[in-house]
Formats: structure tokens, C-alpha cells, sequence
């Protein structure tokens, strides 16, 4: 008999996006969502016979998971399934993480008409407006101050370097300051400037092209934290109030305004936030072309923002929290192949990890590129380095170090400087004359070598004595006279190890003024055994206190103020061979009955030159510790910055002058200050109803009002816990980063709460929103003028000090 003719349809039923809620006091409306919508054209339905083929040959001709379902619809909650090769079927969640954020959005067909482009179009208005709105904000007399204004004596100066090409030495990254040379190079200005802070800008300086430049960067932040709220999943109001925020925030305004990094940095933050939230919302689709863009467009965000401050880290960890919990989930799906789980991760890898390394360590190499003339930051890198750098006179010192010869020792360690002494003397211990490591170039730096106590004394008119290994000598400090020297006395700051100073002069001494010379090797001559004589620049030695048997070694200790916050040189009682820390190579060589040198020298790998300056600029970050014995006015504590303890005066407050005052909008900062606490009491109540068996939202709300809590709670903490343990001196502008995870979390707060709650009609909502945005107009227009400067005498803008710590009017 012949078998009866069997539909099968595939289709999958349009998903119905306004799911009811389980009945309870906490009610929330649905922000509404476009309806399911088609990605592809829809094949035509065919009644399939099963006698043709098995079912499960049937389902693999359909194609299912993003784009399944007989009429081509998109479903980012149905089952996505997973056929074996025997036509098993596996079902699993299809990613089902895009119910957190916004639903793909579907494809309007072509328009007909100019009145049907504008309604097509007319989501593009709203951050456009907002846009233009910002560069009058920010471009809004930018030049009404013609005095190099608080940080842009810095980050001015470091861009006359670069259009110089000049090597100077900073403690962050190169990329902020290059863009900084660049908009003088753009703006046409020479480098010539010093940028003495408080000096007026001459008329060569085109001071006001080179702040627009950098402001649009500001400008860039508006447009980015509108589309991060829309990619967040947020209803339109919080769309509007996050924009608004970012636009009205005095303190956002007026840092963007001036030289500074900061505009670079804030938007490269919220780049990587919105490069993020696109990504998290690609994922209904993994593997696509949209997938592969945000991913790296997230790594490559990533590695601009470290690339112009180091706090880009912390935003760094956000995206490092986000995909370890992201690729967690994946791996305790178990229907999930174990290739597509390598797919994932290697993706990851390669857009999150090597990406990022690249650009900042790209970065670092059109730095040393551009930079390629002598400056005032030689001594910060290593002497191979300095000698190929254009206008260093290393190339012409003597090569073969004698007894007579002046020179200077620099530590070959990571961040390591030169050996130096001045006449300063210890407070504790030996109360003898301070030893340091010096990042910069002075006559304090030069010794000479001299012969023994117990031989007969250095004469200029005896035969040329040259340095070779295992030569005992002394080297006396050419500025003071006194000898190199170590005792058994402890070192101030690290006491296993023996304190080193300066002793004596050119006739008084005792033995332990010696110093055996021990060579490590030779760039050029090769291993130990290869070295015949002492050469500078390339040979590295290590020197041993004869006496006691402790090598000389500076390891970036810094000494306290007394010590300059310098670098503490000690005696190592451990022979360690392998600490570089204990390698020095003699860098300046003067020695008038030697030769001038004529080698060759080798280029130092770009590999080490890139990891010991950031060695060196951490260590010179971390030794910006506060000052127990002067008072720094213009620095504050963490604790002062969530509700605007303190300000930051920007200038000089003269009556005659335009002042500037670093500050936030109040109800900005303390708002969304008290919405950290708030959304972390709503989690609570929520966790504790739940497990009480009260259902106030469906596993989607969930998921949501998880996600965006967690994007804007985790973005806040990694921005602002590090500054409480951390060390070094702190400004207020240091909270300007972290401000933004408040403000989006006071945004998803007001939403779930206000926005889309069901007990409130769509009038209250409007008032609401019209009553906080009044708030943030009036309180911004209230406080422009310490964005756009208070002229005149402060005294006769009145109002200003709303709080009694700020010292707007007091000195």
C-alpha cells in the first residue's frame, strides 16, 4: 500500500517579545521592542514524503539556529539544535545571553519616498542633536584663556618634544602625547614653546587650533555614551538622561577643554564600553562578520586606551571579567562541540589578549621611531640606545677604559639610572654621603677611577694602566672628592642589604673604599673569557666590595624625600649571577690621552629597550607618593570624590585672570554616587524575595537587569578600589573614568525603576523625566562658569560653594 504524503513544517511561530510577568508588587513595564523580523529571504514550504529521506535527513535541509525556521525568521530565545552525524538531535539554549542586552534590530526594506527615508532615520536625530550640542559645549570660547592652564605645561612641553623629535621621559604611555604633537603639527606650530605653566602662549603657538583638536575627543564621548545606553538595552529616557549627563557634567566639560590627556583617555573608555556592548549583542550569531568587527574593534579600543594612561587596565578588566564569565557559560554547555569551544576561546585570545599587546607595544615603536634625537630623557634608557640616538656624543668617547678616565656607571637593571652622589648625607645610619641611582644627566654623576690606597698614587704622566677583570679599584666622586664605600652598616631602605655612601676625599680612605671589577660579558667581544678589556657602553660588570663580599646593585628601591625620591644603591650580601640588577656598563667616558672612539655600535632590541621604560615608568609612577612634609593643595582622596568633597583649582585665582575650577555637576556625581548604593540594595531584596519564591521578573528581565548592573557596578569598582590601596598621590580627575559606570548605573537604575515600571502611567514618567532633566539644565548652568572660567573676582559670582569643603572663594 502506498504511504500516505506527511507536512512537516519548520516554521517557527513569532516570538512574542512583551512576556507576562509573574504577578507581584515590584511590576515593570516591557520597553518596547521591534517585532520578529526576517534576515532572509523565506524559501518556499514543501511537503516533504518521508519515504524520500529519514526525518532527521529532513530537519539538516532546513537550516535552524540564527537563521532557522522555514520562513527565515529570527528568534534569539528559540532552541538552537545540533545534529550528529547518526541525525540525533542535541537542543540547547541558542546564546541565549542576547536576551541582556538589545535585540537585533531588523532591516527596513529600501524607501520610496523622502517622507518614508525620515521616518526611517529619525533614530539618527536624537544623537545628533546631542553631538552638536557637545561641540558647543566644548569648543564654546576655548580660547578665552591664553596662559598654559594646570597639566598642559606637561603634556604641551612633551608635544614640542615630539615635533622635535626630542627623547624625553613621562610615566605614561606614548599615544595621548603623540596625538598631542600631532594637533601641533597639524595646528602648524614649531615646537618651540617651553609651556611654563602660568606663562602666557605667544602668538606662534596656535594654542586654540591644538584644544579644539584634543575637545573632539570630548565631543566623541556624548554620541558613544548615547549608543552604549541604546546597546545596553535601555528605554529611550535612559538613553536621553545618560546623553545628557555626559553632555552637562561640568567636570567632563572642562577637562576636555584644555592639553590634557584626559579627553583621549575618557574616550577611548567609553569606546571600549560600546565596542563591548556591541559585541555582547552580535552573539545571537557567533563566528559572523559583525561578531569578528566588535570583537576586535573591543581589542583594539583596549589597546588605545593603555596605550595613552595605564589606568586603561582597569577598563581592561571590565572586558576580562565579562568574557571569562562569558566563555564560562559556554563551557558548562555541554551540548556545545568541543571545536566551536576552541573556536571561542582562540577568538579570544587573539582580539582580547594579542591585539591589544600589539597596539600598545605599536605605540611604543612609532614613539622610539619618531624620537630619535638626543633629549632630556636619555638617561631613562639603556646606553646602547642612547648612542644610536642623533646627537649623543657616545660614538666619540674614548672605548677602552684606564685609571684617570672620568666616567659614568649606569645600572643595567629594569628602569635602572646612573650612579650618583651628591653632597647631601643620610639622616640615619652612617650619616655619610647619599649614594643614588639618577634618572637625569648632572655632573653629580661622574666618578673617576682611581688605583688602590696601598699602590702607588694615579699619575697622568705614567704609562696608560688599562681596566681589566678582576682589577681591585676606587672610584672616587669627581664633584665632592669622597670615595665610593660600604660598611656593615644597613641600608635605609632595604636592611638586608648594606648601606652604601660616599667617604673620605682624594687623600683620606680606608679599604673599604675597593671595589673588584667582575666582567659579566660583552655585546660585542662575547662571553667573559672573549673580554680583554674594559669597553663602555658594552660590557656589563658587576662590582664586588672586597672587604665583605656584597655587590653594588640598585633595584628600584626609592628613598624618601630626604633621598630626593631617588633610587636607593646598595651592598647585596647574596651573590646572585643572574640579577641584572648588580650589572652596570659605564655610558660617558672622558679620558684626554685615550682616542676618541670610532665603533659601530650595536642597536639595542626594541623587545628590551619597550619592556625597561615601562619598567622605568612604573617605577617613577610609584615613587609619586604624597609628601608628609608639604602640603599639597590641589590633591584629594578617593573618599572625597562620589559626592564632591573637593574641587581642584586648575590656575592661578587672581582677580584679573580666568579661573577654572575642576569640579562636577552636583546632581550628576551625587546621584549617581547614591545609584551604586541603590542597585545593590535592589539586588538584595530581589535575591532574598527570590528565594522566598516571590517571581518579580521573567528570566529575561533577569538576565538584563543582571547584565547592565554588572557592566556599570564592576566598570565603577575596577576604576575606584585600586585608588584606595594605591600609593601615590591622587587628584580629582582621577575619578572622571570611574564617573561614567555611575552615571550608567543611576541611568539602569531610574530606568528599572521608573521607566519601565507598570504601576506607573506614561505621564508620570514623562514628568519625571522632564523634572531630572530640568535638574541637570539648571544645575550645569548654574556651574558653567567653572567649565568655560569665572572672570573677574570670584567674589562677585555668587553661589557657587555649595558645599563648605570646596575652596571656590577661600584660599
Amino acid at each position: 500500500m502506498k504511504p500516505s504524503a506527511v507536512a512537516v513544517d519548520f516554521g517557527t511561530p513569532d516570538l512574542d517579545y512583551n512576556l507576562p510577568r509573574s504577578d507581584s508588587s515590584f511590576g515593570f513595564e516591557d520597553v518596547s521592542y521591534p517585532p520578529t523580523h526576517h534576515w532572509s529571504v523565506a524559501p518556499e514550504e514543501q511537503q516533504l514524503p518521508l519515504y524520500s529521506m529519514s526525518e532527521g535527513e529532513a530537519r539538516r535541509r532546513v537550516r535552524t539556529g540564527a537563521t532557522g525556521g522555514s520562513a527565515g525568521s529570527f528568534d534569539p530565545y528559540e532552541k538552537e539544535r545540533y545534529d550528529d552525524d547518526e541525525g540525533k538531535d542535541k537542543s540547547r539554549a541558542a546564546q541565549r545571553r542576547i536576551s541582556s542586552g538589545r535585540v537585533p534590530q531588523h532591516h527596513l526594506p529600501p524607501p520610496t519616498s523622502i517622507r518614508e527615508f525620515l521616518y526611517q532615520n529619525l533614530e539618527y536625530i536624537p544623537p545628533v542633536i546631542y553631538t552638536l550640542l557637545s561641540c558647543w559645549t566644548r569648543f564654546h570660547n576655548i580660547g578665552a584663556s591664553n596662559i598654559v592652564v594646570w597639566d598642559e605645561a606637561h603634556f604641551g612641553k612633551f608635544g614640542s618634544h615630539y615635533l622635535k623629535r626630542e627623547f624625553y621621559f613621562d610615566v605614561h604611555p606614548p599615544l595621548g602625547k603623540m596625538l598631542v604633537g600631532l594637533a601641533g603639527l597639524l595646528s602648524g606650530y614649531d615646537g618651540g614653546f617651553e609651556f611654563k605653566s602660568g606663562e602666557a602662549y605667544p602668538e606662534s603657538v596656535p594654542y586654540v587650533a591644538m584644544r579644539v583638536m584634543l575637545a573632539t575627543f570630548g565631543v566623541g564621548m556624548v554620541p558613544l555614551a548615547w549608543y552604549t545606553a541604546l546597546e545596553l538595552g535601555m528605554s529611550l529616557w535612559a538613553c536621553h538622561l545618560t546623553a545628557m549627563m555626559v553632555l552637562l557634567d561640568v567636570g567632563w566639560l572642562c577637562i576636555s577643554r584644555f592639553i590634557l590627556l584626559d579627553s583621549m583617555l575618557l574616550f577611548f573608555t567609553f569606546l571600549t564600553v560600546f565596542c563591548l556592548t556591541k559585541f555582547h549583542n552580535q552573539q545571537y550569531e557567533s563566528f559572523s562578520i559583525d561578531w569578528w568587527l566588535w570583537l576586535s574593534l573591543t581589542g583594539f579600543s583596549i589597546g588605545c586606551v593603555t596605550s595613552v594612561k595605564m589606568i586603561g587596565l582597569f577598563v581592561t578588566a571590565l572586558v576580562g571579567v565579562y568574557t571569562i564569565e562569558d566563555l564560562w557559560e559556554k563551557f558548562g554547555d555541554t551540548k556545545m562541540p568541543v571545536r566551536e569551544q576552541l573556536k571561542h576561546w582562540g577568538a579570544r585570545i587573539a582580539c582580547l589578549i594579542v591585539l591589544p599587546i600589539l597596539v600598545f607595544m605599536a605605540s611604543f615603536k612609532i614613539h622610539f621611531m619618531v624620537l630619535n634625537h638626543s633629549g632630556p630623557g636619555d638617561a631613562q634608557m639603556s646606553s646602547l640606545f642612547q648612542a644610536n640616538l642623533v646627537g649623543n656624543d657616545f660614538a666619540k668617547n674614548p672605548l677602552e677604559i684606564a685609571y684617570g678616565s672620568k666616567l659614568t656607571l649606569k645600572n643595567m637593571g629594569w628602569g635602572g639610572g646612573l650612579l650618583h652622589s651628591h653632597v647631601q648625607t643620610y639622616p640615619v645610619g652612617s650619616t655619610q654621603q647619599q649614594v643614588t641611582c639618577y634618572h637625569y644627566k648632572d655632573a653629580n654623576n661622574d666618578f673617576v677611577v682611581l688605583p688602590r690606597w696601598d699602590e702607588p698614587p694615579y699619575n697622568p704622566n705614567d704609562a696608560i694602566r688599562f681596566v681589566k677583570d678582576g682589577d681591585v679599584l676606587r672610584l672616587n666622586h669627581a664633584a665632592t672628592t669622597r670615595n665610593l664605600h660600604s660598611h656593615t652598616v644597613l641600608a635605609p631602605v632595604t636592611k638586608l642589604n648594606y648601606e652604601v655612601s660616599c667617604y673620605g676625599n682624594e687623600t683620606i680612605g680606608d679599604n673599604h673604599d675597593y671595589w673588584q671589577v667582575e666582567v659579566v660579558d660583552d655585546v660585542k667581544q662575547g662571553p667573559k673569557e672573549s673580554v680583554d678589556r674594559i669597553h663602555s657602553l658594552t660590557t656589563r660588570l658587576r662590582f664586588k666590595h672586597q672587604v665583605l663580599g656584597c655587590y653594588l646593585r640598585a633595584a628600584n628601591a626609592i628613598l624618601p624625600q630626604w633621598g630626593f625620591k631617588q633610587v636607593e644603591v646598595s651592598c647585596d650580601k647574596e651573590n646572585n649571577p643572574k640579577d641584572v640588577h648588580t650589572y652596570w656598563n659605564v655610558e660617558s667616558h672622558w679620558n684626554d690621552r685615550l682616542p676618541a672612539g670610532d665603533t659601530k655600535f650595536y642597536r639595542s632590541p626594541f623587545l628590551r629597550d619597550f619592556w625597561h621604560l615601562n619598567v622605568a615608568m612604573m617605577t617613577s609612577n610609584n615613587a609619586l607618593i604624597p609628601d608628609p612634609d608639604k602640603e599639597d593643595i590641589l590633591a584629594s582622596k578617593p573618599f572625597d570624590w562620589p559626592f564632591l568633597h573637593l574641587g581642584l583649582r586648575m590656575c592661578g585665582w587672581g582677580d584679573t585672570q580666568l579661573k577654572y575650577y575642576l569640579m562636577g555637576t552636583p546632581v550628576v556625581w551625587w546621584a549617581s554616587s547614591m545609584s551604586l548604593f541603590v542597585g545593590l540594595v535592589a539586588l538584595g531584596v530581589y535575591l532574598l524575595r527570590w528565594q522566598r519564591k516571590y517571581h518579580d521578573m521573567d528570566s529575561h528581565e533577569w538576565d538584563h537587569f543582571l547584565y547592565v548592573g554588572k557592566i556599570a557596578f564592576f566598570g565603577w569598582a575596577f576604576h575606584y578600589v585600586p585608588f584606595l590601596i594605591m600609593g601615590r598621590v591622587t587628584y580629582l580627575h582621577h575619578y572622571l573614568p570611574t564617573l561614567y559606570f555611575a552615571v550608567l548605573m543611576l541611568a539602569h537604575v531610574l530606568d528599572h525603576f521608573i521607566f519601565s515600571s507598570k504601576l506607573l502611567t506614561t505621564k508620570v514618567k514623562n514628568i519625571f523625566f522632564g523634572v531630572f532633566a530640568f535638574l541637570l539644565l539648571f544645575s550645569f548652568w548654574w556651574f558653567k562658569g567653572v567649565a568655560f572660567g569665572i572672570d573677574g573676582p570670584v567674589a562677585e559670582h555668587k553661589g557657587l560653594q555649595w558645599r563648605s569643603s570646596w575652596n571656590i572663594y577661600n584660599d
